[in-house]
């Protein structure tokens, strides 16, 4: 023990120290922590919205990719159809594939978001503080393409499994194989740029909603952080801003999506628009379902914005008081 000691001293004496972590790894260090932070924060507020809300999104597909009238007791009628007809649990029909998408989706697009938040905040000379409005909308709207693409054959399988008897597709990866082989790998990507259309608005409006209204709430409250509550209803109003800008769009990439088990060909968006007024109207038509939106969408988007912030909010603390590395 005594020899050791003597060893430390003398290292000691002749100028050695311990290594230490340079400022850059340090930061780096920070930066990789914060981008894993992100994106599992976003993806359980991802999963934790999407199943609030399932059984009134699946209702909301089928009206969108069908003829039929819309109407808030139609769709109270058709819950219930299908509740007698093939349990409770069927009405959350397709959420297995919709986790699937939803999971990697939300954790990408809230993560860019962060990323691209930081970013502009840099160019701009903004770094820490709330963006511009400008650079706010648009990191919103990079945020929802990046995710958009890259889990769209997700969506088009959720869709698909949404709409369609168990009979058909018994799991996701028979979706998959079934379309390939049948319609080919094309299709998996139909309907996509509707998508991209329709995102851009609507992630862009959505956060760009969500931070301005945190902004006010800290100018006009003098509070850094609002009440869970006071989150859910920014959420909602981001919500219900976002989804009935881009509605139309939505409207038109899940009749695209789903048009290889419905009996139509449609080929472009002008031309899906086109059948779609033509048969059934525009208010009819492309904002089919949207009143029930307004009821799903806030609650949906609500608590996704809550989740994402309370849970990366928890895990920064945890962080501070030494539980995770």
């Amino acid at each position: 023990m005594g020899s050791g000691v003597q060893e430390q001293r003398a290292s000691l004496t002749q100028g050695e120290v311990r290594p230490r972590a340079s400022s850059s790894q340090s930061e780096g260090l920070k930066h990789t922590r914060s981008v894993i932070n992100s994106l599992f924060s976003g993806a359980l507020a991802g999963a934790v919205a999407k199943t609030a809300v399932a059984p009134l999104d699946r209702t909301k597909i089928i009206f969108q990719v069908s003829s039929a009238r819309f109407s808030a007791k139609e769709a109270y009628r058709l819950i219930y159809r299908t509740y007698l007809k093939d349990g409770f649990f069927s009405l959350w029909r397709g959420n297995s594939a919709t986790m699937v998408r939803v999971i990697p989706y939300a954790a990408i697009q809230f993560c860019a978001h962060e990323q691209y938040k930081r970013l502009l905040g840099g160019y701009y000379g903004f770094q820490g503080k709330a963006l511009p409005p400008f650079p706010r909308l648009l990191a919103g709207a990079m945020a929802g393409t990046t995710a958009a693409m890259l889990t769209y054959p997700l969506d088009m399988v959720r869709a698909r499994m949404a709409v369609t008897p168990k009979e058909m597709y018994s799991n996701i990866l028979h979706v998959f194989v079934r379309i390939s082989r049948e319609e080919g790998l094309k299709t998996l990507y139909r309907g996509f740029t509707p998508t991209i259309l329709g995102v851009v608005p609507y992630a862009g409006l959505s956060f760009f909603t969500y931070e301005t209204l945190k902004k006010l709430h800290e100018e006009r409250s003098g509070r850094p952080q609002p009440y869970s509550y006071e989150r859910l209803a920014f959420g909602a109003c981001a919500g219900l801003i976002g989804q009935s800008a881009s509605y139309p769009l939505d409207v038109v990439r899940r009749r695209m999506q789903t048009a290889g088990v419905t009996g139509h060909t449609y080929g472009t968006i002008l031309g899906t628009m086109r059948e779609i007024v033509s048969e059934e109207g525009v208010i009819r038509g492309l904002y089919k379902g949207l009143s029930m939106n307004w009821v799903k969408g806030p609650i949906a988007v609500g608590i996704s914005f809550t989740t994402f912030d309370l849970t990366h909010i928890l895990l920064r603390k945890l962080h501070q008081m030494g539980y995770t590395r």
